[in-house]
């Protein structure tokens, strides 16, 4: 399949949405709201951002026409996508992916170049995994991009000392990486070929399932009060469409749904998950670093340690070399079949 736009370019976009995104969560979840007194709570923040992405979601599925590409099945006269077995099973990893990226930015005493330097060198650790048992070749830059970034996790958690998170956090971090491989193994096996058409099925029928369940989970711990977490999502569900930080949530919905698209487009480049997996992790934790300055200098939060910079300028150099190593690989490739 022939890209119209460049990774590169697509990667970029994906970098700026992203950086609104993570401002509005933490701003949110350190800002006191006018009548609870105090900042929100990642599980207050939760369900209303689900349920607006996933409205933008359904909305650009139908009016972009990218449902027409998903598997369908007949529903009386008329024809809707569903999912295969194995995109379903996607949509389930995807649901864990999903509320625990924006939860991840509401941990008090945590930075966010920290937290995502942990989720994302975990995933970025099995993506070499995923492309060996799928049978990929994995180019040298790939490996190279990934040791740099090993690197810079190390660096960055040797500075704290070890990892030092609150069990929620490590939860948080450990659903994340489960749900992430699930998903990336799956991506690869149907839907990373270059086929036109299969960006759109794979995106169509994993939200349709990975969307609803996640809220469906919330719902349930809501529903069944389970402790203090179950009366914070209750609040999700139903006051906050009175409060006043539902513009902001409304928002950050919108840029979670831009957000997933471009990081759809990102992973299931045909190429290696070695190579597009460092790049789209890479984007979002530099994303991660400019929205920390931005609320450093605006809310008065702590800026980035010397260390999560560190690991985030070996994390840029990675994203170079996944850049520029291919091309100048076919230009080489090129001028030895012309000589």
């Amino acid at each position: 399949m022939k890209r119209a736009v460049p990774l590169e370019v697509i990667t970029l976009l994906y970098l700026l949405f992203y950086i609104p995104n993570i401002i509005l969560t933490k701003h949110m979840a350190t800002s006191p709201d006018a009548v609870l007194g105090r900042p929100l709570t990642g599980l207050e923040i939760l369900p209303a951002s689900l349920i607006l992405s996933g409205v933008a979601t359904v909305l650009w599925i139908w009016f972009a026409g990218w449902w027409r590409s998903a598997n369908q099945v007949k529903v009386g006269p008329l024809s809707v996508p569903f999912p295969t077995r194995w995109t379903m099973l996607s949509g389930l990893c995807t649901a864990f992916v999903l509320f625990t990226v924006p939860l991840s930015y509401t941990f008090q005493g945590v930075s966010i170049p920290y937290i995502q330097l942990l989720m994302r060198g975990d995933v970025l650790l099995i993506a070499p995994v995923v492309d060996l048992v799928s049978g990929r070749r994995v180019r040298w830059w790939s490996w190279a991009a990934l040791a740099l970034v090993a690197l810079g996790l190390f660096i960055t958690i040797n500075a704290r000392g070890g990892l030092k998170l609150p069990p929620l956090a490590i939860a948080t971090v450990v659903a994340y990486t489960v749900g992430y491989f699930g998903r990336l193994a799956i991506m690869t096996k149907v839907s990373k070929t270059g086929v036109a058409g299969s960006v759109k099925s794979y995106f169509v029928e994993e939200k349709i399932i990975g969307i609803p369940v996640a809220i469906a989970v919330l719902a349930a711990i809501s529903w069944f009060g389970l402790g203090n977490q179950g009366g914070q999502l209750g609040w999700g569900f139903v006051d906050v469409w009175t409060s006043d930080k539902l513009l902001p949530i409304a928002l950050l919905g919108l840029t979670l749904f831009v957000v997933s698209v471009f990081s759809i487009l990102i992973l299931l480049d045909p190429r290696e998950n070695t190579f597009c997996v460092p790049l789209e992790r890479s984007a979002s934790l530099l994303a991660g670093v400019v929205a920390s300055y931005v609320l450093a200098f605006t809310l008065g939060l702590p800026k980035p340690t010397t260390a999560e910079l560190i690991g985030s300028g070996l994390l840029i150099a990675a994203i170079v070399l996944l850049s520029v190593a291919p091309r100048l690989a076919a230009r080489r490739a090129m001028a030895l079949a012309e000589a």
